[in-house]
């Protein structure tokens, strides 16, 4: 076995061992999943009590930029796909120019979620507008968070572009990209 292995059977994770990256990741995935989820199930139970006011504040919210940034986060995990991919076959300047790639999404994401955000506060949206863009401003601002996180942790494993690292990084990353494919519709297209 080479010294860049990862020996999945000495771990002792259980159902973990069978997951890419390290078992530690995934259980920072699942407790963001749970996060997430319930914050989610909580402004789907707000907008339930409160249909008009959270159709009226959907109305204001730009889904045509939602759109682009739900294509723009999900071609970044494809590339972030291919590094890891790169990855396992040894291949380290080829997985870097995929994970730079997925970065520089990444980044262009943030980018369009803060033009996106200087719209809405431009035409006298915040927090305190209403229950609507409270949970709203919460929810895209720390899923905003997790992108700039994921960034800087594909930015960390590319450094040696070994498999374990990658896998590690890029599961995270794909974490980043589910949560925004949920929230997108709730957020933007559920009325």
């Amino acid at each position: 076995m080479a010294a860049t292995d990862y020996d999945r059977q000495e771990t002792g994770w259980g159902i973990l061992e069978d997951l890419p990256g390290d078992p530690m990741i995934w259980v920072l995935i699942f407790s963001e999943l749970a996060v997430f989820g319930l914050c989610l199930g909580a402004f789907s139970i707000a907008r339930a009590i409160h249909p008009v006011m959270f159709a009226s504040g959907q109305a204001a919210l730009d889904s045509h930029l939602a759109g682009i940034n739900t294509v723009v986060l999900v071609t970044s995990g494809w590339l972030a796909a291919r590094g890891t991919r790169a990855a396992r076959a040894g291949e380290r300047p080829v997985s870097r120019r995929w994970l730079c790639g997925a970065m520089v999404l990444g980044a262009a994401f943030v980018a369009i979620k803060l033009f996106e955000y200087a719209g809405e506060i431009g035409q006298g949206i915040g927090l305190e507008t209403s229950p609507f863009f409270t949970l709203y401003f919460l929810l895209t601002g720390f899923h905003l968070l997790h992108v700039c996180l994921g960034i800087i942790i594909l930015a960390v494993v590319i450094r040696r572009a070994e498999a374990i690292g990658v896998e590690t990084g890029t599961a995270f990353w794909h974490m980043v990209d589910l949560v925004w494919i949920v929230m997108f519709p709730i957020l933007y297209l559920v009325r």
